[in-house]
């Protein structure tokens, strides 16, 4: 029979930590180029309104917004009061909406042209005036997928 011999505590090697620097300075420049940053600073107020039958848009890429609501309170001595039109980052009128339209659909590959969704992003006291205007030049200029961004509630209140 073999006699078994107890070894004295064997130490491990130390990590070598050597390429760490290179691994976090490789994560934080890839997480800087795939990261979107906001692409359009709001002009608008734009309290969204609230609603309890909400559904969720498939492909966020294919979204174009609008913003209408009065200008936020910086802007209001040199815009007004009024609800404003707002694309990209320039408040704009109803006639710029069919080339805003057309910059949006070049934008994008031919085959997701016809499935941009065009989504309104009302403020909640914007009176409907405005909105239907918008929805009318949206139509001229055959942008037809259009929808109302809102926040889910469970009920709503008065």
């Amino acid at each position: 029979m073999s006699k078994f011999r107890k070894k004295g505590k064997i130490s491990q090697p130390a990590i070598n930590t050597a390429s760490l620097p290179d691994i976090v300075f490789m994560l934080l420049f890839f997480f800087m180029v795939t990261t979107v940053m906001r692409e359009t600073s709001l002009k608008v107020e734009n309290i969204t309104p609230k609603a309890t039958e909400v559904t969720k848009l498939e492909r966020k890429s294919l979204v174009a917004y609008i913003y209408i609501g009065k200008p936020i309170k910086a802007l209001q001595a040199s815009f007004g009061t009024a609800p404003r039109i707002q694309l990209n980052d320039a408040f704009k009128g109803l006639e710029d909406i069919a080339l805003f339209v057309e910059m949006e659909k070049n934008e994008r590959d031919e085959l997701e042209r016809n499935k941009i969704t065009w989504s309104l992003k009302v403020d909640a006291k914007t009176k409907m005036g405005i909105v239907t205007d918008v929805k009318q030049e949206l139509r001229e200029a055959d942008a037809l997928k259009i929808n109302y961004s809102t926040k889910k509630t469970d009920k709503i209140s008065n």
